[in-house]
């Protein structure tokens, strides 16, 4: 694609699409408790307002690779956000629990669709050597809506109401389609192959299963047998998978793109990682609210220095990757993560403001480094061809780590704290501050998955861009 208006734009039409999915799945959980009011229910029962969007994400994402190839990105994309505006407005004019929850489930349909065609399209449009910068248009919203999630949707509880959180997606959806039909490039698959329906049943069972199973661990919810069982019958699937994708010719997803070190490495080096930084933003809101006593609106405002210093990491990735290389660059810059993570233990009540902004400020440059050279060394060694099936593969242990970083990150700070009451602030503060520790701890030992790396690995998306910028 050497179309100079449509890489202008793209990045752009992927942003907003992706922006608003991102904010979306993280503005829910401060409604929570409004919703419940209104719904005349406890707030405990919504739970499966969260666990269905998870869900259906976890079943539906392993078929968008075939989707696109086989309809198109231009329009996979299109209807995804279509889908996912639709089903937001669906999400508010909901009169009860099923309603909510049927409406959720289509919203994860949707947004399935969009965090893969939109990488897809992107990978196919720019040669390697612009790859990263483009990239970056994606990483950003995918790190600044869980960000802002909290923060947005307490202001419109406050001020307006619960409903009014699934309507703000519409006026961004509308504006995403009028670009998709802009400047949307139509890719399909050179071969059309036949969607793997016995794959599709077996990883996306699999997968859904073990995501509820991480939704509910530590919960009480089921007893500690009935969870066993069910865990070992997700990883019963997910194996039986395995052994059937090696056997298919047009596996739903091909695991020998895992021979290629350079996507092994970001993909799974990149699901470590994530199990420190999962819980983050869970872990933060808590130390905030319950720590230092703020209100929920104050510990939001408080995560806004990470999305301003990941906002300026943007302007000089690549010329930091150019020059240092991925391997040096993962390889102290995760260190870096887990010695950030592992500062956050060192506030308390009588912490200056000041050292909270820089921590914050040090996390968003830290982590924008982080995703912005695991996303775009995912494709350093893939062929094209290989692309679609790629950024769907990448796309599913991506959602599978953030939800296991999210169950990890609380279960930590659960253990610490024991039997103690969450309403003990001192007992809270202090299980949270080793909980950090250990994160922290684990992210700085997750540095050892890059050392397997080359110095000359990804040289195609960050050495070519560095010529340029010189």
């Amino acid at each position: 694609m050497n179309n100079p208006v449509v890489k202008s734009y793209l990045p752009w039409v992927v942003a907003t699409a992706l922006f608003m999915e991102q904010l979306d799945s993280t503005i829910v959980n401060t409604a929570v408790p409004a919703m419940a009011a209104s719904l005349q229910v406890t707030p405990l029962s919504l739970k499966a307002v969260v666990t269905s969007y998870i869900l259906s994400l976890a079943v539906c994402i392993p078929i968008s690779g075939w989707m696109a190839d086989r309809f198109g990105t231009r329009r996979v994309f299109s209807s995804a956000v279509a889908v996912f505006t639709a089903s937001s407005m669906l999400c508010g004019l909901a009169l009860n629990v099923p309603m909510l929850v049927a409406a959720r489930i289509l919203q994860g349909i949707g947004a399935a669709m969009m965090m893969p065609v939109g990488r897809l399209a992107i990978v196919r449009t720019f040669p390697k050597s612009q790859l990263l910068s483009a990239m970056n248009f994606v990483v950003i919203p995918a790190l600044i809506g869980p960000l802002l999630g909290p923060t947005v949707g307490g202001l419109i509880v406050h001020w307006l109401s619960w409903r009014e959180i699934f309507f703000v997606n519409v006026p961004v959806g509308l504006a995403a389609q009028f670009l998709i039909h802009r400047y949307m490039p139509d890719y399909r698959g050179a071969i059309a192959r036949p969607l793997d329906l016995i794959g599709l049943v077996l990883f996306g069972s699999g997968t859904a299963l073990l995501s509820w199973l991480l939704e509910i661990f530590g919960e009480h919810t089921i007893d500690a047998t009935s969870t066993a069982i069910l865990l070992l019958l997700a990883v019963s699937l997910l194996a039986a998978y395995a052994w059937h994708a090696s056997q298919m010719r047009y596996p739903l997803l091909r695991l020998q793109l895992f021979q290629v070190r350079t996507f092994r490495v970001s993909v799974l080096g990149g699901f470590i990682t994530r199990l420190g930084l999962g819980g983050l933003p869970f872990l933060l809101p808590l130390l905030y609210q319950l720590g230092l006593g703020l209100p929920a609106w104050q510990s939001g405002l408080l995560m806004m220095p990470t999305a301003a210093a990941a906002m300026g990491m943007k302007l000089i990735s690549a010329r930091v990757l150019g020059r240092f290389g991925y391997r040096r660059v993962l390889i102290v810059n995760t260190v870096m993560i887990g010695c950030t993570i592992c500062l956050f233990a060192l506030i308390d009540a009588a912490s200056p403001l000041a050292m909270i902004v820089l921590l914050g400020l040090a996390q968003g440059f830290f982590n924008s480094l982080q995703f912005s050279s695991i996303n775009s060394m995912v494709y350093a060694d893939i062929n094209s061809a290989d692309s679609s099936m790629a950024s769907t593969l990448a796309s599913a242990l991506q959602q599978m780590s953030m939800s296991f970083g999210l169950a990890f990150g609380s279960l930590v700070a659960g253990w610490y704290l024991g039997g103690l009451p969450q309403t003990d602030q001192l007992a809270v503060t202090r299980a949270l501050h080793y909980a950090f520790l250990t994160l922290g701890g684990l992210t700085v030992l997750s540095s050892l998955t890059f050392w397997t790396l080359r110095s000359e690995d990804g040289a195609s998306v960050s050495q070519a861009r560095l010529r340029e910028a010189e």
